[in-house]
C-alpha cells in the first residue's frame, strides 16, 4: 500500500511531465542495461542535477538522499545517489530512470519513461511520460558523475 501511495504521489504531484508531442524513443535492454543513449546525443550534467533536485519535475528526492546540500528534507526510502557512477554504468543508470521494474518488479521507483501497465494515473499524465528522452539523458550524465 505504502509503495502505491508513493507512486502516486509522484505521478500526481509532479507538475511538469513530458509533451504529449514527445513520442517514446525505441529502446534495447541489453542484460541489466538500456546501452544506447535514448536522443543518440549525451545529456548535460547541470540540467540532470536540477531535475533531480527540482521538487515539481522528477521528484527524485522525495525518496532519495543526493549530495545536493542546498536541497533540505532529502529521502531515504531509496538509495543514497552519492557514488551511483561508480556502482552503475550509464547504461544500467538508464534502465533504472526508464523502468526500474524490469530489475525488480517490487520497487517503489516509478517508470519515468514507460505508458504501458500503469494503474492510477493522473489525468494530466495520462499517455506522457514522466520524464523526456532528453530528460532522462540529463539525470543519467548527472548521475554517472556521482564517483
Amino acid at each position: 500500500m505504502r509503495h502505491a501511495f508513493v507512486l502516486a504521489a509522484l505521478l500526481a504531484l509532479s507538475s511538469v511531465a513530458a509533451s504529449a508531442q514527445d513520442s517514446l524513443r525505441s529502446y534495447v535492454i541489453v542484460g541489466d542495461a538500456i546501452p544506447d543513449s535514448l536522443t543518440g546525443t549525451p545529456g548535460d550534467v547541470a540540467r540532470g542535477r536540477a531535475i533531480v533536485a527540482n521538487r515539481s519535475v522528477g521528484l527524485c528526492l522525495l525518496c532519495h538522499r543526493a549530495p545536493i546540500p542546498e536541497e533540505r528534507f532529502q529521502g531515504d526510502l531509496a538509495p543514497d545517489l552519492a557514488g551511483t557512477g561508480a556502482r552503475w554504468s550509464e547504461g544500467q543508470l538508464r534502465l533504472r530512470l526508464v523502468d526500474a521494474s524490469r530489475l525488480n518488479s517490487d520497487t517503489i521507483m516509478p517508470p519515468y519513461y514507460r505508458l504501458d501497465r500503469l494503474q492510477r494515473v493522473a489525468g494530466n499524465f495520462a499517455g506522457k511520460p514522466i520524464l523526456t528522452a532528453s530528460q532522462i539523458e540529463d539525470v543519467v550524465a548527472y548521475l554517472a558523475s556521482l564517483k
